[in-house]
Parts: C-alpha cells; structure tokens; sequence
C-alpha cells in the first residue's frame, strides 16, 4: 500500500476533487492525489494554483463561484461544519438577509478545540444530526427548519426572522408545527402573524 505522499502526482484526481469544491482543495486533499507541500509551491510559482489560506488551494482555471467563501470556510472546519445560521438563510433563499460573514456551526467536541478562525467566519457549537442537514452546491448546510430553530435562538431580527418563517411556510418548506422556537422568539414582538 502506498502513502499519499509516495502517489505519483494524479492531476486528474486533483481536478476531480477540486471541480466538486468550487476549484479549492486542501493540502490533505492535495496529498491524497500525490500533491506535496512542495509540489504545490512549484504549482504556485507556475501560476497553475493559488495559495487562499493556510491548508487550502485552488486551482486557477476554475470559474469565480458565487458561494466560495462558504467553500472555504467549510474546508477550514475538515470538513465537518455545518453552514447555519443567517449563511443558510441567504443560501436557502429566505428573508432578506445579507450576512457580511459566514456562520459556521461545528460540532459540539470542537468546542474545547483552540482554533484560528478565519476573520470572515462566525462559529457556532451544536451537534447537527443527519437529517438537519441539507447540500446546498458544494457546501452543507443546516435544512430550513433547523435554521429557522438557530436563528431564532440566537436572536436574529424578528422582522427578518417573520420573513422567513412565512416565506418558508408559503413554499412548503416547513409546517406551523416545526417553528416552536420562532414563535417563542417573536412572541414578545406579536408572534408570528399570518
């Protein structure tokens, strides 16, 4: 069996890895297809891959992404964050919102982890179970409901909040009975009016 660092270099495997990760991949990722640290500096040099942070490239013939902030936010985390929050809001397509940063929660063990959090990124600590997840493109984030459940919990705007409960009703994405938590949270401000 050979190690990832004794791979013949697979541009191929690369490619494939990158193309589904809006053109990033990470340096394990890079390993895994016979990418040395050393190897992708000389890629860097001859302008076929760019360094985006520390542990993660991308491949420079890929097309600008519309979402890659979360690509790259995900890919910090291992892989195993969530995007939540007012992220998921925007990515679902619900409310107004326009986050400035990205709302990443991770699971509830990484709490006790030191981490240098990219300076884009908001993080949030929970366990998200399988069903509570949804693919969004390339990256996963929390599904309608349990996105609704964080954002009320931690205090989004209620107007925002009532946007996107009734916007997410009119579209059949959640039921009444799966928005507790939004209707605790907008009781102060008239509930969540019809």
């Amino acid at each position: 069996m050979t190690t990832p660092a004794a791979q013949r270099p697979d541009w191929d495997r690369l490619f494939e890895t990158a193309s589904e990760q809006s053109g990033y991949v990470t340096t394990r990722q890079a390993a895994e297809a016979g990418y040395s640290t050393h190897l992708l500096r000389k890629h860097i040099l001859a302008a076929r891959v760019t360094r985006h942070q520390r542990g993660i490239y991308r491949l420079v013939h890929f097309p600008i992404g519309e979402h890659e902030e979360l690509v790259t936010a995900w890919l910090w985390s291992e892989q195993a964050g969530v995007i939540s929050h007012q992220s998921a809001l925007s990515l679902h397509g619900l409310s107004d919102v326009l986050p400035a940063l990205v709302h990443l929660t991770l699971p509830e063990a990484w709490r006790r982890r030191r981490l240098r959090v990219p300076a884009d990124v908001v993080l949030h600590y929970g366990d998200v179970a399988p069903e509570e997840r949804s693919w969004m493109g390339p990256v996963p984030a929390t599904s309608v409901g349990r996105t609704l459940s964080d954002c009320a919990k931690s205090g989004l705007s209620p107007d925002l909040l009532r946007q996107a409960a009734h916007q997410a009703l009119r579209r059949g994405l959640v039921t009444r009975r799966n928005l507790s938590s939004v209707e605790t949270a907008l009781a102060p401000f008239g509930g969540l009016v019809d």
